[in-house]
């Protein structure tokens, strides 16, 4: 027996070619944001270093003071921050519960670079979509802190030997420009030169 389709039928069961096609176009065409780092004040910055460039010779004081808690753990405490926690790995008799004091050096150093990289990129218009640094650093305790180890070791022999610091820095400039904005970024690094530059350094009893 065959089943009779009415011409009304026919116009409900035939598919909207139209719409379907209108829909295949949007869905084969996305639309691609790009977001960008929250960016930092640009006016505030010009007027940062044009005080820099009327008085070159300006400078502040950073201040820490560090607790001991036990062992090697210890709490470090700027202003109102919560405070830095230092500790050694299990290796060197500590309990493991925060990074060693070398690896807080690095990521001074990464934070100071990661300023310095966003500054410029302001400076230059540049607006940045990803910025991250990787950092190594070759150091090496056989002196065992002064603490009977090879106590015949100089000065220059000790600490980090080499850094190496890999830059991932992405944005609306091309690759050209992003690699000058890294370089003059370390170039000016108050951290990076802190550490290739020897300093004046005094200790005593308080």
């Amino acid at each position: 027996m065959g089943i009779g389709y009415t011409a009304s039928d026919a116009l409900f069961l035939q598919p909207n070619t139209r719409n379907f096609m209108t829909e295949a176009a949007t869905l084969e065409t996305p639309t691609t944001v790009k977001a960008y780092l929250r960016p930092i004040d640009a006016e505030g910055l010009a007027k940062f270093a044009e005080k820099g460039r009327n008085n070159p010779a300006s400078r502040g004081t950073n201040k820490v003071h560090t607790v001991m808690q036990g062992q090697y753990r210890s709490l470090s405490y700027v202003g109102n921050h919560t405070p830095v926690v230092v500790d050694e790995p299990l290796h060197l008799f500590g309990e493991d519960t925060a990074p060693a004091p070398g690896e807080i050096v690095l990521s001074g150093l990464g934070g100071c670079i990661a300023v310095g990289i966003t500054a410029v990129a302001t400076w230059k218009g540049v607006k940045l979509s990803k910025l991250e640094v990787f950092m190594e650093g070759d150091i090496g305790n056989p002196a065992a802190w002064g603490a009977g180890g090879a106590l015949e070791k100089k000065p220059l022999e000790m600490g980090f030997q080499a850094i190496r610091v890999k830059v991932v820095v992405e944005g609306d400039a091309p690759a050209e420009v992003l690699d000058e904005i890294v370089q003059h970024a370390n170039h000016y690094s108050p951290v990076a030169n802190t550490m290739r530059n020897p300093i004046p350094f005094e200790i005593s009893r308080s």
